[in-house]
Parts: C-alpha cells; sequence; structure tokens
C-alpha cells in the first residue's frame, strides 16, 4: 500500500501520509477578502466533515484576511497560490497552515526560493500542484499530446526544484479532468515518490457528473493504496463535496462512522413516497454518531429480506409500514410514523 509508506507531513494540527487517516479537503468559493463570509462557509463545511480548507489568495487583502479567517477556524487552511510569489509569503506570514503552488507559474528559480525560505522558516508544507490543463508546451510535444507520463513529469520536475532547494515538507497533487488519464498519471507517480499525495479529478462537473467521475477516478486510485487526503470538485455547493467525499471513503472501507442508508429503487409495488422518505432519512442520520447500517425498502414484500444485512430499516406498505431490526419484523406502524418511529429506534440506540 503506497499511502503506508509516504512521508508524513504536518498541516497545522493534522497529519497525513504514513498510513495516517485520508483526509477530506474542500475549497471556498467565497472572495477570501470577505473574512465574515468566507469564515461562515468554513464553518460550515466544518459542520459537514471538512478536515482541511484551501482558499485563494490572489491580492494583498486576502493574504491579510488570511490572517483575520484563521484564528476564528478549527481546521487547517491552506493558501491557494498563482502567480505571485508575494502573495505565497505573505500568506504564511498571516498563519496559513499550507500553501499549494505551482513553482511553474510563480516565476525564476529566486522567487520559489524566496517562497521556500519563509515556509522553512515556519515549517510550512508546499503543496506541489499541477494539472493537465497547464501542461508546459515541450512535455505536450514529447509525448504528442497531454498523457499521464507528460503530468508526471512536469510535477516531478517543479517538486526537484524545491528539493534542490533544501526542502522536502511536500504534499504533490496531479489532476487531469480526463478519468483514466487521471489515474494512470497517479500509478505511475506513486512508483516514483514517497511524498504523500492529494487525489482529485479536477473540472469534474456539476453535481450529478463530478459525482459519478469523481467516484470512479478517486475509488480506482484509492483502492490501489495510492491517495492521502481527497477532494471532490464539484460545480456547486462545497457541502456537497464533503457529503461524496465521506461516502466514497466509506465505501472503499477507509473511513468508519456515520449512518450508511440504503434504498431500493422503487417499483410498481410501491405504495408510499419511497423517494421522499429517503431523502428525510439521510437528513435525519447526517448528526446522529452511529456506525450502522439503515435499511428503506418500498414494500412490505420484500423489505425484510432486502434489508436482512442492515442494523435496522423501514418497509413500506398500502398507507403502512414494518420496522425491521436485522431482518425480523418488529412492529407495524403508520406511514406517516415511519419516519418518526426510525428517529426514536435510533437515538435509544444512541443510549445504548
Amino acid at each position: 500500500m503506497h499511502r503506508e509508506h509516504t512521508k508524513t507531513v504536518r498541516i497545522g494540527d493534522r497529519v497525513i501520509g504514513g498510513g495516517n487517516p485520508i483526509l477530506i479537503q474542500s475549497m471556498t468559493n467565497t472572495r477570501t477578502e470577505d473574512v465574515e463570509a468566507t469564515v461562515s462557509q468554513i464553518l460550515r463545511l466544518e459542520r459537514a466533515g471538512c478536515e482541511i480548507i484551501r482558499c485563494t489568495v490572489p491580492t494583498a487583502e486576502a493574504a491579510k484576511a488570511i490572517g483575520e479567517i484563521r484564528p476564528r477556524i478549527h481546521i487547517p487552511l491552506v493558501a491557494d497560490i498563482h502567480f505571485d510569489y508575494k502573495m505565497a509569503i505573505a500568506a504564511i506570514e498571516n498563519g496559513a497552515d499550507k500553501i499549494r503552488i505551482n513553482p511553474g507559474n510563480i516565476g525564476d528559480r529566486d522567487k520559489v526560493a524566496a517562497v521556500v525560505a519563509a515556509a522553512r522558516e515556519r515549517e510550512i508544507p508546499i503543496r506541489v500542484g499541477v494539472n493537465s490543463g497547464s501542461l508546459e508546451r515541450e512535455l505536450v510535444e514529447k509525448y504528442h499530446g497531454v498523457t499521464a507520463e507528460g503530468i508526471v513529469e512536469s510535477a516531478l520536475d517543479k517538486v526537484g526544484i524545491i528539493e534542490d532547494l533544501g526542502y522536502d515538507n511536500l504534499v504533490i497533487s496531479i489532476k487531469s479532468s480526463d478519468v483514466l488519464m487521471c489515474v494512470r498519471a497517479h500509478e505511475i507517480l506513486a512508483e516514483k515518490t514517497n511524498h504523500p499525495l492529494h487525489v482529485g479529478i479536477t473540472e469534474s462537473g456539476t453535481v450529478t457528473s463530478g459525482n459519478i467521475k469523481s467516484a470512479i477516478g478517486l475509488g480506482l486510485i484509492l483502492h490501489q493504496g495510492i491517495g492521502d487526503t481527497i477532494r471532490v470538485s464539484l460545480t456547486g455547493d462545497p457541502a456537497e463535496e464533503i457529503k461524496s467525499a465521506r461516502l466514497i471513503l466509506r465505501t472503499l472501507g477507509l473511513r468508519k462512522g456515520g449512518i450508511e442508508v440504503v434504498s431500493c429503487p422503487t417499483c410498481g409495488r410501491t405504495r408510499i413516497d419511497l423517494i421522499g422518505l429517503a431523502n428525510r432519512v439521510e437528513e435525519m442520520v447526517a448528526d446522529i454518531p452511529l456506525d450502522i447500517k439503515v435499511a428503506v425498502m418500498g414494500c412490505a414484500v420484500n423489505g425484510p429480506g432486502e434489508a436482512k444485512e442492515a442494523d435496522i430499516g423501514i418497509a413500506g406498505g398500502d398507507g403502512e409500514g414494518l420496522l425491521i431490526k436485522h431482518g425480523e419484523i418488529v412492529k407495524k406502524v403508520p406511514e406517516e410514523r415511519l419516519l418518526e418511529t426510525l428517529r426514536e429506534e435510533l437515538l435509544h440506540w444512541e443510549q445504548a
């Protein structure tokens, strides 16, 4: 397992690499200069389960805002820098726990060296990020197009610049919107470095298409033992990224905790609003700290059997439904009381 052998990197009060738990990241979509809006969004993302947050720092005002934001949140803050090395230094001076740069667009070696010196002074890790969309022309020509091999070569070249400056407190991220190219690039990179890897499918799309692409891409990468921290990149509310990341990790057996809701796809036998009920159950259990499986089934015919592997479940009938525990019918209740009955059972379970 590659992640068992990566270097450990401390980001604020969190640690990645070396077999530590895979941490979930997101990025704010507020203007960083708007401190109140940014803090409010980060606190909401914390409640959703975000463990590392990234903010863009395009201006001196944004860099200064980092110093006001950081003391008001409870998770590490990563400053995202493009082009202006002075913004990277300012973000570090204002308390960023980590910076994300692409040395290729920061400028000449002296500018990169200045950023590295600031990071070294405060022991701040640097995430070296390379995207397929910004691959150097010479590498595109060398590999006859944008390829996994070209992405990896570009990333390792940028890492080498910083390593040559005597600094190895690094995290690497290589991203592409092409899922299979991204998977292949991570397979190649994992063989060539022991730096921890931040994994994601960039520009994956809206909540629907982005979730599918991210689940496939991250699933293939993570299941091979590659990846120390992840972000599900979606065009939507960042809280959706956290929900999706948690579910991906839990589905792969890489994260415990939280109620897993399973539900049937409905059929002609369904006589209740199963779609609405399943969504309400998922919302209801989000804040209940149990590590169990809850089934929501559409009919009383197959419900008990289909819910057999769940710890508890409900199955709809015609105006009524069944409460099921470990495949056994416990009681029958009116349809309008199904949700309430399930909640009471879960809260009692929590206290047991």
